[in-house]
C-alpha cells in the first residue's frame, strides 16, 4: 500500500489554489447519470476503505457513513498523518455539523478550495455533495503530487500512463474514460512493472470484461490495490466516469512509483559518479597547484634575468642579500610544492588505472615535463643571476678604485698646471738683462723637462678615463668632461711652451752669462721632485687583492721601493749640495743672489718637505699592507672552514644517494614495513639538516668577505644545494612508489605473497639493478611466471601485446610500477562502461535516453545535477524535448577504450 503521510508537506497556498482551480468545475449534473454515480460510489467507497482499514474500520454507504463526521475525520487523519481536533460524540445534528465542519476546515487548510460544499449537505446525506467532497480529497492527497515533466497532476498521471503503456499493442491512452474500457491499459500497466503477474499476449481486445476482471483481481491479490469498479459497469457505460478511472489509476501509480530495481541501478551510478567526482577533484587540485607553481616560476624568472646595473657596490650587495633571502626563504616551500605535485600526479594516475579510467592528461603547459622544464629554466636563471651579481660587484669595485685614482691624479695635475698659462704668456725677457734672459731660457728648459715628465701623468689620466667608459661607469660624463678639459689645457700648454722657447732663443744670442750651478740644480731637482711626487702617489695608491699571493706581491714591491730610498737620499743630498755651493761661491765672491733660483721654482725647502712627507708615508703604507695581509689570512681561514664542512656534506649526500638507490632495489618485508622503514630513513636524512644550515652560515661569511674562489674544495654551495634537494626528492619519490604499490594491492586485492613474488621475479631479472627491465629481461620474467611468450609467431604476438600495455611510449624498458599494474590487471576486474549504460537504461525505463526529472527522481541531488551538467542532448530519432544521452556520458567516464 502507498503511504500518504508525505502529503502533510504542504505546497504554498497559491500553488494549490491554482492547481485546484483546474478541477473545481466539477460537473455535478453528470452525477445525475445513474451509471456514473454508481461507478463513483464503488470507486470512492473502495478508495476510502483502503485507508480506513488501517484504522480498523470501513464504510458501507458513502453518503450515510460520513454523515456524523467521525469516519470522515478518521479518514483525513489516516491519509494526512496529522491529528485533527477532537470530535464531538453527541448524536444531535449540531454535533454532526460541528464534526463535518472540522473535517472541511482541515481540507481547506491544505489549500483546497471547496465550492458549494457545506457541512449541512453532508449531514443530510446529499449524495452529490458527498461524492464531490470525496473527489476533492482524492485530488488533494492522491493525485495532486503526481508530476511528470512539470505537468499538472492530471496531465502528469496521463503522461505517466502513456509512457508506461507505449510499447503495448492495442493500447492508446488518450484520456481517463473510453481509453480504459477494453481493460488492456490496466493489464499493460501491471505487465510493465510486474511481467510475472500478467500474460499480456493472451489477452484479446474483443473481450473487455475478461481483461478488466483479470487486471482488477491481480491488482487486489498481488499489489494490495482494492477492487474499486466492476468490469460490467465500465463495459456497459458509453463513457466511463473519468474521476473513478483517475482514482483507480492513481492507486496503480503509487504502487509502482518506488521500485527497488531503480534503487539498485541508482546505487551503481552513484558509486561510479563518486569515483569520478573524487578523480575530478584531484585533477582540479593538480591543475591549480601546477598553475600556481608555474605562475610563481613565471614571475620569478624575469626577476632573476633582470640585469639592471647599480651604481655602487653597496647597491649590488643589497641585491645579493635579496637573492640570499630568495634562496633560503622563498624557494624551499616551492621545492616542497613541486615534490607534492609530482606525488599527487602519480597517485592520481594510479587511481585512474585501478578504476579503469583513462590516464589523466593535464591541460596544455601543465604536464610534469613542462613543470620540470620550467624548474630547470628557473635554476639556470638562478645560477646566471648569482654569477652576474658577483661579476658586477667586482666590476663596481674596480670602477670605484679607478674613479678615485682618476680624480686623485687629475687633482695633482690641475694643481701643477695652475698658473702655467700665465707664466708662459708673460714677456719678462724683453726688459731683462743678459743673465736674466739666460736664466729665463734655462728655466724654460727646466719647465720643458718638467712638462715632459708630466706627459706620462696626462696619458695615465686619459687611459683611466677610457677604462671607466669601457666599464660603463655611471658618472662617465663628468669624468669625460674633466679629462677633456685637462687634455685641452695640455695642448695649450704645449703650444705656449713652444712659443716662449722660440722667443727666449731669439734673445739668447744677446745673453751669455748664466749660473751653471743654478742650471744644474734645476735640471736635477725637477726629475727628483717628479720622482718624489710619483713615489707619494704610489704610497697613497689604493689596492684591491683577493688572495695571499696578491698581497704578498704588493709587499715585495714595497720592500723593493724601500731599498731604493738610500740611493734617493744621496741624490737629495747631492741636489742640496749644489745649492750650498752656490751660496758659498756667492758669499766668497760677494755676489748678491736673488731670493729664488732663476731656473726653477723648486726650492730646497720644498724638496726637504716632500722628502719628509714621503718618509712619513712609508710606515703608513707598511701598516696598510700588513692589515690587508691579516685580512687575507682570515679569508683563507674562512675558505678552509667552509671547505671542511662542504667536503663532509658533499660526501654525505653522495653516500646517501647511492644508499637510497640500493634500498629501492633491495627492500624486503611487507609494503607497510618498507614504507615505515623508508619514512624512518627519511626522518634520519632530515636530521642532517643542521649540518646544511651550518654550511649555509659558513657560505654567508664567505660572501660577506667577498671571497670568490676556494682552492680547498671542489664543491660550491650551489652544487650542494642541488644535491640536497635531489636527495630529498628521491626519498619522497621512493616513498610514493611504495604507497602506490599499497594502493594497487588494496584496490586490486593482491596479497602480500603475490607482491613479494612479483618483486622477487623482477629483482631476479634486473641484473644491473637499474630498477627497470629491458625487453629480453622482461620476456624471461614473464616466462618464469608461466606466460607463453616463447620465440614463435604466436608468442611474439602475445609479447608485443603485453609490451604495448607496460611500455606505451616504446622506451624499451619496463618499470616495476608498470609491471605491478599489468600483473594486477590480469587478476582483477572493475566496473565497465557497459554496466553503467545498463544501469542508466533501467532508470530510463528501457529508453535510449533519460530526462532530467528521471535523474533527479532516482539519484541523490548532487549526483543528479552532476549528470545533467555533463550529459549531451540526445539526438536519436526517438528524441523528445529535454532528452539526455546517457550512453555517450557513460562511455566518457571510462575513455574510448571501452567503446
Amino acid at each position: 500500500m502507498v503511504d500518504y503521510h508525505a502529503a502533510n508537506n504542504q505546497p504554498s497556498a497559491g500553488g494549490v489554489q491554482t492547481y485546484m482551480e483546474q478541477e473545481n468545475d466539477w460537473d455535478r449534473d453528470l452525477l445525475l447519470d445513474p451509471a456514473w454515480e454508481k461507478q463513483q460510489r464503488k470507486t470512492f467507497t473502495a478508495w476510502c476503505n483502503s485507508h480506513l482499514r488501517k484504522a480498523g474500520t470501513q464504510i458501507e454507504n458513502i453518503e450515510e457513513d460520513f454523515r456524523d463526521g467521525l469516519k470522515l475525520m478518521l479518514l483525513l487523519e489516516v491519509i494526512s498523518g496529522e491529528r485533527l481536533p477532537k470530535p464531538e460524540r453527541g448524536k444531535m445534528r449540531v454535533h454532526k455539523i460541528n464534526n463535518v465542519n472540522k473535517a472541511l476546515d482541515f481540507i481547506a487548510s491544505k489549500g483546497v478550495k471547496l465550492v458549494s460544499i457545506g457541512a449541512e449537505e453532508i449531514v443530510d446525506g446529499n449524495a452529490k455533495m458527498t461524492l464531490g467532497m470525496i473527489w476533492t480529497i482524492i485530488l488533494r492527497f492522491a493525485i495532486q503530487d503526481i508530476s511528470v515533466e512539470e505537468t499538472s497532476a492530471k496531465e502528469g498521471l496521463l503522461l505517466w500512463c502513456q509512457r508506461k503503456t507505449a510499447p503495448y499493442k492495442n493500447v492508446n491512452v488518450q484520456n481517463f474514460h473510453i481509453s480504459w474500457k477494453d481493460g488492456l491499459a490496466f493489464n499493460a500497466l501491471i505487465h510493465r512493472h510486474r511481467p510475472d503477474l500478467i500474460d499480456y499476449d493472451s489477452l484479446r481486445k474483443d473481450d473487455p470484461v475478461t481483461n478488466l476482471n483479470n487486471a482488477f483481481e491481480v491488482a487486489e491479490k498481488h499489489l494490495d490495490i482494492p477492487k474499486m469498479l466492476d468490469a460490467e459497469d465500465i463495459v456497459n457505460t458509453a463513457r466511463p466516469d473519468e474521476k473513478a478511472i483517475m482514482t483507480y489509476v492513481s492507486s496503480f501509480y503509487h504502487a509502482f512509483s518506488g521500485a527497488q530495481k531503480a534503487e539498485t541501478a541508482a546505487n551503481r551510478i552513484c558509486k561510479v559518479l563518486a569515483v569520478n567526482q573524487e578523480n575530478e577533484q584531484m585533477m582540479e587540485d593538480y591543475e591549480k597547484l601546477a598553475s600556481d607553481l608555474l605562475e610563481w616560476i613565471r614571475r620569478t624568472i624575469p626577476w632573476l634575468e633582470n640585469r639592471t646595473q647599480e651604481k655602487t657596490v653597496n647597491d649590488m650587495q643589497a641585491k645579493q642579500e635579496d637573492f640570499r633571502d630568495y634562496r633560503c626563504v622563498h624557494k624551499p616551500p616551492k621545492v616542497q610544492e613541486k615534490c607534492q605535485l609530482e606525488i599527487s600526479f602519480n597517485t592520481l594516475q594510479t587511481k585512474l588505472r585501478l578504476n579503469n579510467r583513462p590516464a589523466f592528461m593535464p591541460s596544455e603547459g601543465r604536464m610534469m615535463s613542462d613543470i620540470n622544464g620550467a624548474w630547470h629554466t628557473l635554476e639556470g636563471a638562478e645560477k646566471g643571476y648569482e654569477e652576474w651579481i658577483l661579476s658586477e660587484i667586482r666590476r663596481l669595485e674596480r670602477l670605484e678604485h679607478l674613479a678615485e685614482k682618476f680624480h686623485q691624479k687629475a687633482a695633482i695635475h690641475e694643481s701643477w698646471t695652475d698658473g702655467k698659462e700665465a707664466m708662459l704668456t708673460q714677456k719678462d725677457y724683453e726688459t731683462s738683462t743678459l743673465s736674466e734672459v739666460k736664466a729665463l731660457l734655462r728655466k724654460h728648459e727646466a719647465f720643458e723637462s718638467d712638462l715632459a715628465a708630466h706627459q706620462d701623468r696626462v696619458e695615465q689620466i686619459a687611459a683611466i678615463a677610457q677604462e671607466l667608459n669601457e666599464l660603463d661607469y655611471y658618472d662617465s660624463a663628468s669624468v669625460n668632461a674633466r679629462c677633456q678639459k685637462i687634455c685641452d689645457q695640455w695642448d695649450v700648454l704645449g703650444a705656449l711652451t713652444h712659443s716662449r722657447k722660440d722667443s727666449l732663443e731669439r734673445t739668447e744670442k744677446q745673453l751669455e752669462t748664466i749660473d751653471e750651478l743654478y742650471l744644474e740644480y734645476a735640471k736635477r731637482a725637477a726629475p727628483f721632485n717628479n720622482w718624489m711626487e710619483g713615489a707619494m702617489e704610489d704610497l697613497q695608491d689604493m689596492f684591491i687583492v683577493h688572495n695571499i699571493e696578491e698581497i704578498q706581491g704588493l709587499i715585495t714591491a714595497h720592500e723593493q721601493f724601500k731599498s731604493t730610498l738610500a740611493e734617493a737620499n744621496k741624490e737629495r743630498e747631492a741636489i742640496q749640495a749644489i745649492q750650498t755651493e752656490v751660496q758659498k761661491i756667492a758669499q766668497n765672491n760677494g755676489i748678491k743672489l736673488s731670493s729664488a733660483n732663476p731656473y726653477t721654482s723648486i726650492t730646497p725647502e720644498s724638496i726637504d718637505n716632500k722628502w719628509e712627507k714621503a718618509m712619513a708615508m712609508v710606515p703608513l703604507r707598511d701598516n696598510a699592507l700588513q692589515e690587508e695581509l691579516n685580512k687575507q689570512n682570515s679569508n683563507d681561514s674562512l675558505r678552509a672552514t667552509f671547505a671542511s664542512q662542504a667536503n663532509t656534506v658533499g660526501a654525505y649526500i653522495q653516500a646517501k644517494m647511492e644508499e637510497i638507490g640500493r634500498i629501492s632495489i633491495e627492500m624486503n618485508g611487507t609494503l607497510e614495513d618498507q614504507l615505515t622503514n623508508l619514512k624512518e630513513y627519511q626522518k634520519n636524512i632530515m636530521s642532517y639538516m643542521p649540518e646544511i644550515n651550518k654550511l649555509e652560515g659558513y657560505h654567508q661569511h664567505i660572501q660577506e668577505a667577498l671571497i670568490f674562489d676556494n682552492q680547498y674544495t671542489p664543491y660550491t654551495m650551489e652544487h650542494l644545494r642541488v644535491g640536497w634537494e635531489q636527495l630529498l626528492t628521491t626519498i619522497a619519490r621512493t616513498i610514493n612508489e611504495v604507497e602506490n604499490q599499497i594502493l594497487t594491492r588494496d584496490a586490486k586485492g593482491i596479497s602480500q605473497e603475490q607482491l613479494c613474488e612479483y618483486r622477487a621475479s623482477f629483482n631476479h631479472f634486473d641484473k644491473d639493478h637499474s630498477g627497470a627491465l629491458m625487453a629480453e629481461e622482461f620476456k624471461a620474467c614473464l616466462i618464469s611466471l608461466g606466460y607463453d611468450v616463447e620465440n614463435d609467431k604466436q608468442g611474439d604476438a602475445e609479447f608485443s601485446r603485453i609490451m604495448g600495455i607496460v611500455d606505451p611510449n616504446n622506451s624499451g624498458a619496463v618499470t616495476f610500477q608498470a609491471f605491478i599494474d599489468f600483473m594486477s590487471s590480469e587478476t582483477t576486474d572493475t566496473d565497465t562502461a557497459d554496466q553503467v549504460i545498463a544501469s542508466f537504461k533501467i532508470l530510463a525505463a528501457d529508453k535510449n535516453y533519460i530526462t532530467a526529472d528521471e535523474l533527479r527522481r532516482e539519484l541523490p541531488p548532487d549526483q543528479a545535477e552532476y549528470c545533467i551538467a555533463r550529459m549531451a542532448p540526445y539526438a536519436g530519432p526517438d528524441a523528445v524535448p529535454g532528452a539526455l544521452d546517457y550512453m555517450s556520458f557513460s562511455t566518457a567516464l571510462y575513455g574510448e577504450s571501452d567503446l
